[in-house]
């Protein structure tokens, strides 16, 4: 699991992040002079986040091309400054004055814990006051705020996917800004925790499954099932495959593995087309790798046990089969189980501690069925959260209040967002269009997509800046 993975882009993504207006250059122009402007990385962090000795990151727009310096105002609400905490370098008359040295490109500072004490009424706050830089300017993420709410106030978040072959699926908390990349064939199949007893299939990895006319899994042969196999499949362009793969929304009433009855007759052997092993080669610059060698096949029967799933697998020519208790758990969305290790493996969060996930995912095209989607993004529907977009021109990102956000736009289709916002043939996220999305916890954030590829052209590198709307 990776944790908040970043890519040396920073250029790149604080140009985005700023609200510039630059005339445009005639003909004869040779560059334009734009300012240096020095802003911190991110904009807030909980106090539970801090360590002895926690770095506080400021990021440049360009290179310095002289040496100067940078304020710093500190603003400390219900903790004391040299009592509770201090800075390195130290602040005189709550100034903090940083040098900035020719040539570098971002200039850090320490914060340094003397005391751990602190509740939700506690703040400390950094504030970029002055630049002594020729031709300098103040923009971006002004100031950094450390408290103690659960909701991080916003920041910009580079998830771990892999690059082109785009082999992880990451998991993104934005109230605390964590993400966890997990690889996204490390599973086959996840059991529903919630009340209800569904089974879903891992579309990351473009799975299929049928139900069989059989309920004794070990008289069905490969034999049988050979006509089967060109049907049980994502990509066939044949609209009835979309019947063999999960609702795209989400909807867990809308798998292809239908509600696990408490009767075991009631319950079918399944065919499963077990997808496609992650792509390796390396494909050209702003294309993708996702696929490689399919993975074969497998049969499977679900029962209910109590209140625990009874899973029973098999190669297609085994007249004997495997069977293991999985049993649910109310912290998790999911429990997930691996085929090839024989053994549930952790994948999801805990479902209150995550919002987003970006993965290769299996959607469905009208009058085409399945299809295979890169660089996709669902959201959390299963823990309550919900998101819509905003391309409207009477709107912009920057503008975009807690005052504009229209509650019955709100959509617990996974993918609200989706492929939606970039753009493979420019090989760019869309500037047009953001998305708002409310959190488990109710927390309503705005966010933006920057980027699609690093600064060398390269798939599966995806930033998204983002910010907590705040009722005033």
């Amino acid at each position: 699991m990776k944790i908040m993975t970043r890519h040396p882009r920073h250029l790149l993504l604080f140009l985005s992040l700023l609200n510039l207006t630059l005339n445009s250059c005639s003909s004869d122009e040779i560059f334009i002079d734009e300012p240096f402007v020095v802003a911190f990385e991110e904009m807030s962090t909980h106090f539970d986040k801090l360590q002895a000795e926690t770095p506080i990151q400021l990021v440049y727009s360009e290179s310095a091309e002289e040496n100067g310096s940078i304020t710093i105002q500190v603003t400390s609400t219900n903790t004391i400054y040299g009592e509770d905490y201090t800075t390195i370098p130290a602040a005189t008359n709550n100034l903090i004055t940083l040098p900035v040295v020719a040539g570098e490109t971002n200039k850090q500072f320490l914060l340094k814990k003397l005391r751990s004490n602190h509740d939700e009424t506690t703040e400390i706050e950094f504030e970029i006051t002055a630049i002594d830089a020729q031709n300098s300017s103040i923009q971006g993420y002004s100031s950094f705020l450390i408290n103690a709410q659960s909701a991080s106030m916003g920041g910009s978040i580079s998830p771990e996917i892999g690059g082109p072959n785009e082999q992880y699926q990451a998991f993104v908390d934005l109230s605390s800004q964590n993400t966890e990349s997990v690889l996204r064939d490390a599973w086959d199949l996840k059991f529903y925790c919630g009340d209800a007893f569904r089974v879903s299939i891992n579309g990351s990895i473009y799975m299929a499954a049928k139900a069989l006319d059989q309920t004794d899994i070990d008289n069905v042969q490969e034999d049988d099932l050979s006509d089967l196999k060109q049907m049980v499949a994502v990509g066939t362009f044949d609209p009835e495959n979309a019947n063999y793969v999960d609702a795209p929304s989400g909807n867990i009433f809308e798998t292809a593995i239908d509600e696990i009855a408490p009767d075991d007759l009631e319950n079918p052997v399944y065919l499963l087309n077990l997808g496609y092993e992650v792509g390796t080669g390396k494909p050209n610059t702003g294309s993708v790798n996702i696929a490689g060698d399919h993975r074969g096949w497998k049969k499977i029967r679900i029962l209910r046990t109590d209140e625990n799933y009874l899973l029973q697998y098999a190669d297609l020519d085994a007249s004997t089969h495997e069977e293991i208790i999985i049993s649910k758990d109310e912290n998790y969305n999911f429990k997930h189980f691996s085929l090839s290790s024989n053994k549930t493996v952790p994948v999801e969060p805990p479902k209150w501690k995550w919002d987003l996930c970006f993965t290769v995912f299996t959607n469905v095209l009208s009058g085409a069925g399945s299809y295979g989607f890169s660089d996709f993004v669902v959201h959390n529907n299963n823990a309550g959260v919900k998101a819509y977009q905003i391309t409207d021109d009477a709107f912009s990102y920057e503008q975009f209040s807690w005052s504009d956000v229209e509650n019955s736009l709100f959509s617990k289709n996974q993918t609200s967002i989706g492929s939606n916002w970039r753009s493979v043939f420019e090989k760019t996220a869309f500037p047009d269009r953001f998305y708002v999305l409310k959190d488990p916890n109710e927390n309503i954030y705005k966010l933006q997509f920057l980027t699609l590829t690093n600064i060398d052209g390269e798939r599966g590198h995806p930033t998204f800046k983002y910010e907590l709307l705040k009722q005033i």
